[in-house]
């Protein structure tokens, strides 16, 4: 048997029967290993050429494979200021920028150099408040369909969403552990994913997606699909908490995702009711800070937010009902909040009972006073869409984005879904998959970089147009849309 194999059996010591000293996987394995032996190497570019043709025929630029690239001719926002930057060549060495230089610096020879032709190049966008597994399929789809399929479809969305410009996702509740992998690994492509994995929530709260048959629970019980898949956590009492917690962690999460109020799209509570309680928030915290990490909470109203700030949360996602006390807590004690633009609107989410729908115009209601009294308290506000169960509203990821508008100036838009998000993310500290620079455009940074054709710190549409807008799409210096 290879090294590869006996490490793996040392380390992962099982009840199975080992199958070291089997003729038939002795067999098996020498064949496997002469073959592979015949393969040429996995690099960015073989794995880019292997990707479907959807992604070539937006441009992919299959040559890529010099590992110095020097991005020139264009005009630079670096996602941290006023203006755009001119004057000056980007130059990338393997993933990251090692330098901006004069635009006058002689350029050399083994360099492979893209001529931005005046456009403006921009950081990678970040969406902090994504699904990876269940923006597409509907949410039937999602509770009924083979799980494979449903996984097959994230892998294709994965691969969208990159090509709609977004270099970095933060996964907010789902199993994306083996698709972020994937992507890791370069096997499949799409953005990087900070990954929540499975949202804990109590019986009957946002993550509760049972039936009413398959209550009571007692200890003899299987845990229901949503459970067993991942998705959810169910969870009551601070051990239990503290417990599946410690399970996403040791999966792999870069923060604990907790629900603190009930949801829209829920079928049992309200979107009044608070969820959970302090000592039980208290205990994933407990968990995450004990992983250097982070708690974040999905809540909607003054006293779901109240009690989670009471359990030592950092971030708050949604909150369209807070009031002013609820936020100047969270501006005493410097939390982040994660808002998405929820309106009323052609980006509704559909939902599928009157009694969610009348939960969505509640919580749309308050969307543009969220907003004020995030400025009004100078909160430090990231940006998501929050996009489930619907593959046309996936793609309207950057029109979300551009939305911001109607409380944002382009300047401000675009530093909140670059570097003000990459600070978000970074909040993961050693739980942190990506430690580096991230929604920035500076020596050392992470080089997911877009060239868009025009100006998008004076048209901000232009970013909700990514097919005709972004003329380049480059992810840890490799180039996955090139129409230049």
């Amino acid at each position: 048997m290879s090294n590869t194999a006996t490490t793996y059996h040392h380390r992962h010591e099982h009840d199975e029967p080992c199958l070291c000293h089997s003729k038939a996987f002795i067999r098996i394995n020498t064949v496997l290993t002469q073959e592979a032996a015949k393969a040429p190497p996995i690099s960015a570019a073989t794995v880019r050429t292997a990707v479907p043709d959807a992604i070539s025929a937006k441009g992919q630029n299959t040559a890529n494979t010099r590992d110095v690239k020097i991005l020139i001719n264009v005009r630079i926002f670096d996602g941290v200021s006023d203006q755009l930057k001119e004057g000056l060549q980007v130059v990338v060495q393997g993933n990251t920028i090692s330098a901006l230089l004069p635009a006058h610096t002689p350029l050399p020879d083994d360099a492979e150099v893209i001529d931005g032709q005046g456009g403006v190049l921009m950081p990678g966008l970040i969406d902090a408040h994504w699904h990876a597994i269940m923006a597409r399929p509907s949410m039937m789809t999602a509770m009924t369909a083979d799980f494979n399929y449903i996984q097959a479809l994230a892998i294709a969305e994965a691969q969208s969403t990159l090509l709609r410009g977004f270099t970095t996702v933060r996964d907010m509740g789902g199993p994306v552990f083996g698709l972020k992998r994937a992507i890791d690994e370069q096997i499949t492509v799409g953005p990087r994913i900070y990954p929540s994995g499975a949202f804990i929530s109590q019986t009957g709260g946002h993550g509760d997606f049972r039936f009413l048959h398959e209550i009571p629970r007692s200890a003899g019980t299987p845990l229901s699909y949503t459970e067993q898949v991942g998705i959810s956590a169910l969870a009551d009492g601070a051990d239990n908490v503290l417990l599946k917690a410690r399970e996403q962690l040791m999966k792999g999460a870069s923060q604990v995702k907790y629900m603190a109020g009930g949801g829209v799209a829920s079928m049992y509570d309200g979107i009044d009711v608070t969820e959970g309680s302090v000592a039980e928030i208290a205990a994933a915290v407990t968990a995450a800070e004990n992983w250097g990490t982070y708690v974040t909470v999905h809540a909607y109203t003054p006293r779901a937010v109240q009690m989670a700030i009471k359990g030592g949360v950092k971030c708050i996602e949604h909150g369209q009902m807070l009031d002013d006390e609820t936020v100047k807590i969270m501006a005493d004690k410097s939390l982040w909040w994660c808002l998405q633009p929820f309106l009323n609107d052609e980006d509704a989410v559909p939902m599928a009972t009157p009694a969610s729908q009348a939960k969505q115009r509640i919580m749309s209601d308050g969307t543009d006073n969220a907003y004020q009294l995030a400025k009004k308290y100078n909160i430090k506000t990231a940006w998501g869409t929050d996009t489930l169960f619907n593959e046309h509203l996936a793609t309207r990821q950057g029109a979300q984005l551009a939305k911001l508008k109607r409380w944002y100036s382009p300047l401000e838009i675009l530093k909140m879904a670059t570097s003000v998000n990459g600070e978000l993310c970074a909040m993961s500290g050693p739980r942190n998959p990506y430690p580096g620079k991230l929604g920035v455009i500076t020596e050392g940074a992470f080089a997911d970089m877009i060239i868009v054709d025009g100006n998008p710190l004076e048209n901000i549409e232009l970013i909700a147009q990514p097919d005709a807008s972004f003329k380049l799409i480059m992810k840890e210096g490799a180039i996955f849309k090139h129409t230049l």
